[in-house]
């Protein structure tokens, strides 16, 4: 995949080589098992294995730059370190055996060093390169030259937000708070677009202008009434008069490991390899303790399917820190997604006994019971999170749908009914809502004129979603408009080729209009997509045993509209 361009040039190549290393015959099976490791991202796995393969070649240029890729995706940079030493030793010019080296030289604090090394070729990117030579002449008290560097990254093509932030950054980190201010709000080369990140800073340097006023204004305007923990702590000091310190950056150290997670930030909206999390890594490696920086890491493990290392990460922002909830919610996350749903369960029951008032958390565990098909206790965790809210809002839509999908699912249908109408009535034409309630209609046939108006203004929502399109043939059907609902239906079986319901469905249709060799087809075909349940699959089967009218007239149903049906 190709990064956009200005991405692309500021970065410059790719971390990782795509130069295999050379397996020997006493190599290839920890090589090449490393290798496989490799492709999923299994980065323990892979360390393990390319260190085996090491023993027996240590010079093998390939096989240490494999080994110390593994190491940073794992988060061992010490272990990476002394793999980067030896590379470099072999006379091989790696840019991601730069980059541990520049962060090392950044974490120990030696700013001269690291210029030197710029200067003699190493390198992280062009644009990590500019940023990290500006703060490095910043660390060396330079503050007229870092200025000066980082005017050069905000002048560049494609990296000016860049430079202009790092520079406010630099510029309160040594007390010039009206300077920082100037860039923040856009009357000296701005405005920034509006960060998590960056409103922190922009409001503890108006906090330490004396303008808490201003800063309690830029909290609501960016993020309105939020529920984030650490806008509402600060909000709250704000308010009752305190001045906040400036945190966002402690010096240069942590300017340069702010650098590694803005690229890194900026690479994650759109990929989430190693690349990028390499920089993530770097910006853990200066700022060990900053939440914002776990999360991100661990955001990108997940994505890969490391869910162990995700976890792990996870665990690492301690629970009095603003962002634990954040982690926590992230960390059960994790735990479905590698299967473990009891751990889950009881790391999000845990969190809502020890968060009660937080909507959130309640609906996260409402999902999970709901997504393992625990649909009774879906509903009692949703009726927590309903019970939590103060005033009406229209996003709590999403609520009221997912406990009327748990009553649905519970036959409670009185009060999913309700949920559902409730959650039209906060976002009137979501077509989400409007499917479901209308699909259910169908199902129950009864207000099938009110269910085809709902799902039509669903399908003109969302034309290409093949369940919605679905919908609205079989709300055809019901009506008996046959020739109608096979468009639509062999539109949604267009849309979703390998779903059991919409070929079923297809398969009614074509019997509806005397096509009945295409509706055994289609029958088939369902079978063969395995149906959720049994019960669905037998009437299926049954209805290639005597077809659908006859199966029609064993459960006591309305028979088709249409004469032609009958043999």
């Amino acid at each position: 995949m190709l990064r956009p361009l200005s991405l692309a040039l500021a970065l410059c190549a790719g971390l990782v080589p795509s130069a295999p290393a050379v397996a020997l015959d006493g190599i290839a099976g920890p090589y090449l098992a490393g290798r496989q490791a490799s492709r999923f991202s299994d980065y323990g796995a892979a360390s393990d294995y390319f260190r085996r393969a090491l023993i027996s070649d240590p010079a093998n240029s390939g096989l240490l730059e494999n080994a110390l890729v593994a190491e940073i995706g794992r988060g061992a940079i010490d272990m990476a370190l002394p793999l980067a030493g030896r590379l470099e030793q072999s006379g091989v010019k790696s840019q991601i055996a730069d980059l541990v080296v520049l962060a090392d030289l950044a974490r120990t604090g030696d700013y001269e060093t690291g210029l030197v090394a710029l200067d003699e070729g190493r390198t992280a990117g062009a644009l990590v390169d500019g940023l990290y030579r500006a703060w490095s002449l910043a660390g060396l008290g330079r503050m007229s030259d870092a200025t000066t560097a980082f005017d050069e990254v905000a002048d560049a093509a494609g990296t000016r937000s860049f430079g202009l932030y790092h520079k406010a950054l630099a510029l309160a980190s040594v007390g010039d708070f009206e300077g920082a201010d100037r860039i923040f709000s856009g009357e000296e080369g701005g405005p920034l677009r509006a960060t998590r990140r960056g409103v922190v800073a922009h409001v503890q340097i108006l906090s330490q202008l004396e303008r808490n006023d201003a800063a309690i204004e830029l909290i609501e305007k960016t993020f309105g009434e939020t529920g984030d923990p650490a806008f509402l702590a600060l909000k709250q000091e704000l308010e009752a008069g305190a001045i906040l310190g400036f945190s966002a950056v402690n010096g240069p150290i942590e300017g340069i490991g702010e650098v590694f997670f803005t690229v890194a930030s900026a690479l994650n909206g759109e990929t989430s390899d190693i690349n990028t999390l390499a920089y993530a890594r770097m910006a853990e490696y200066l700022a060990p303790g900053q939440a914002e920086t776990l999360l991100l890491c661990a955001a990108i493990l997940e994505s890969q399917g490391q869910f162990d290392l995700a976890t792990k990460t996870f665990n690492r922002i301690p629970r009095e820190d603003p962002a634990f909830v954040t982690a926590e919610l992230g960390r059960a996350d994790a735990l479905l997604s590698d299967g473990r749903v009891d751990a889950a369960i009881e790391a999000l029951r845990q969190l809502a006994r020890d968060n009660s008032g937080r909507a959130d958390i309640w609906s996260a565990l409402g999902d999970t019971y709901r997504r393992n098909e625990r649909y009774s206790e879906a509903a009692e965790a949703y009726d927590r999170a309903i019970s939590t809210f103060s005033t009406e809002d229209p996003g709590q839509w999403v609520v009221y749908y997912t406990r009327g999908i748990a009553n649905e699912r519970i036959k409670n249908w009185g009060q999913a009914e309700s949920d559902f109408r409730k959650a039209l009535e906060l976002r009137p034409d979501h077509p989400a809502v409007l499917n479901y309630l209308g699909y259910s209609y169908l199902e129950m046939n009864t207000n099938l004129d009110e269910a085809l108006e709902m799902i039509e203004r669903a399908v003109a929502e969302r034309p290409d979603d093949g369940a919605i399109v679905d919908s609205f043939g079989w709300a055809l059907y019901r009506l008996g408009r046959y020739d109608e609902a096979v468009v639509q239906m062999e539109q949604a079986v267009e849309l979703m080729p390998e779903d059991a319901v919409v070929n079923d469905h297809l398969g009614d249709v074509y019997w509806a209009v005397d096509r009945k060799r295409e509706a055994e087809f289609q029958w088939k075909r369902a079978l063969s997509f395995e149906p959720d349940t049994e019960e669905e699959a037998k009437r299926i089967r049954r209805k290639l045993e005597i077809g659908l009218d006859a199966v029609l007239k064993e459960e006591g149903a309305e028979p088709l509209a249409v004469t032609k049906n009958e043999n």
